[in-house]
């Protein structure tokens, strides 16, 4: 077997003590990962300067030894002080594969396995490229950011979790470039909110390839839309920015796949629970997005027996299920949850009523879920294959997320597990859908 080369890393460390120990720090975890470092420009890989930018002399020396890397090697990262202000170095210097900040050894380090991949050695090395995953290969969760700043009466999760704190969409996006060039096929995009993806850090710009990239929900989704992989979106919440994300669904660039936590339909219930959008017009909402996006399934979870809710407030809920059709839907029995707000509301549902609702509800929307399922009888529908049996395979459609929607049963050969597949439909039933996959 030929040895393999590991590449070589040119390193400028500019600035203070502190500037030197992040510097450091970045070349302990090269070194451990494998890389070696070079003793001159010409014999790197590639060349990380690490910058001061704390003066106006300090930024001059950082702006003329990035020149001089990149006049010696062509290949740099920069990070430090002055790669918070990207659109400085950018002004004088257009050619630079990635910017990063202060102290972001992260994502330091995913610029630099971008740029210049360690060699993986499957007999030595302990993790995998992408890292270990507890998913099937071909796909894989893609958080985005933790916490919540949402105060739902029957939620303690800001509790548990803390206040939202985004990624920056560099971070993500190199992430999610890892996965997929690991054969990734689907990236399940979550977060305990995903539509307010950004606003604890007010959308910051961070670098991604070439260019700059917002942490708001529909610029990450469009740049992930560039991998090549299913992007499906999970607990959006019905935010009006949220209609954005049409557009990229109707294009093609995010599966046309909504996750969408309504939790209720009656105002006074939505009230108690403390949602946001409450007030929002959700059904004419739907109608318009269905317009736009024909193909767009809908999911979506329920708390019925929430306290105070009424038979006429079930009612609404049960009105309003008939009249959205979602495609997807779960529901939860209310249950007292330690530290909730909720638990303060008077006129608890007794356990014999919220188990009869919870049966009619779903009784509801299964004769709804088959109603929407028949409709693709006959169609042609793109499948990702999930498992192989005797009979063929099992996969799910665009329009199903994994362990929690349905399946499609697949008769076909010479299919393989991740393949995506077109499928004609031929029977559905109230969860799950069979067909025959079309060769190609």
């Amino acid at each position: 077997m030929a040895e393999v080369k590991p590449p070589s890393i040119g390193f400028v460390s500019l600035g203070c003590p502190k500037a030197l120990v992040d510097s450091e720090r970045i070349l302990s975890r090269l070194r451990s990962e494998g890389y070696t470092t070079a003793a001159d420009f010409q014999g790197a890989d590639l060349v990380v300067v690490n910058t001061c930018g704390f003066i106006d002399s300090a930024r001059e020396e950082s702006l003329e030894a990035i020149g001089e890397a990149l006049a010696e090697n062509g290949r740099v990262i920069v990070t430090g002080c002055l790669g918070a202000t990207p659109e400085l170095i950018e002004s004088r210097h257009s050619k630079i594969l990635a910017i990063t900040g202060p102290h972001q050894y992260e994502a330091v380090m995913d610029a630099i396995h971008t740029a210049a991949p360690p060699p993986h050695d499957p007999f030595v090395d302990l993790l995998p490229p992408q890292g270990i995953k507890l998913t099937p290969r071909h796909f894989a969760y893609l958080k985005i950011s933790e916490g919540c700043n949402n105060r739902c009466s029957f939620c303690i999760i800001p509790k548990l979790r803390g206040p939202l704190v985004s990624r920056p969409a560099g971070d993500v996006l190199l992430e999610a470039e890892r996965l997929v060039a690991a054969d990734v096929r689907e990236l399940v995009v979550i977060s305990q909110d995903t539509s307010a993806y950004g606003v604890d850090i007010r959308y910051a710009e961070s670098r991604w390839r070439d260019r700059s990239v917002r942490a708001r929900v529909t610029e990450l989704c469009e740049a992930l839309g560039e991998l090549g992989a299913w992007i499906r979106l999970h607990y959006v919440y019905p935010y009006p920015h949220v209609d954005e994300l049409l557009p990229l669904m109707a294009d093609g660039k995010v599966l046309p796949y909504l996750d969408i936590p309504f939790q209720h339909a009656s105002d006074r219930v939505l009230k108690a629970m403390r949602r946001p959008a409450a007030e929002a017009r959700t059904l004419e909402r739907i109608e318009s997005w269905r317009t736009q996006v024909p193909d767009l399934t809908i999911r979506s979870t329920f708390i019925v027996g929430f306290p105070g809710e009424t038979d006429a407030d079930f009612e609404a809920l049960l009105d309003w299920l008939e009249a959205a059709e979602l495609d997807r839907v779960g529901c939860f029995r209310y249950e007292a949850v330690a530290g909730a707000a909720a638990n303060e509301i008077d006129d608890p549902v007794p356990e014999d009523i919220k188990d009869e609702r919870w049966h009619q509800l779903m009784a509801t929307q299964q004769a709804i879920s088959a109603r929407r399922l028949e409709r693709k009888i006959g169609k042609r529908i793109n499948v990702i294959i999930d498992e192989l049996d005797d009979a063929g395979a099992v996969g799910r459609s665009e329009g199903d997320a994994p362990d929690i929607d349905g399946c499609v049963f697949v008769r076909g050969r010479d299919l393989a597990i991740g393949d995506i597949v077109e499928v004609q439909v031929e029977r559905a039933g109230p969860y799950d859908l069979w067909g025959e996959a079309l060769q190609t």
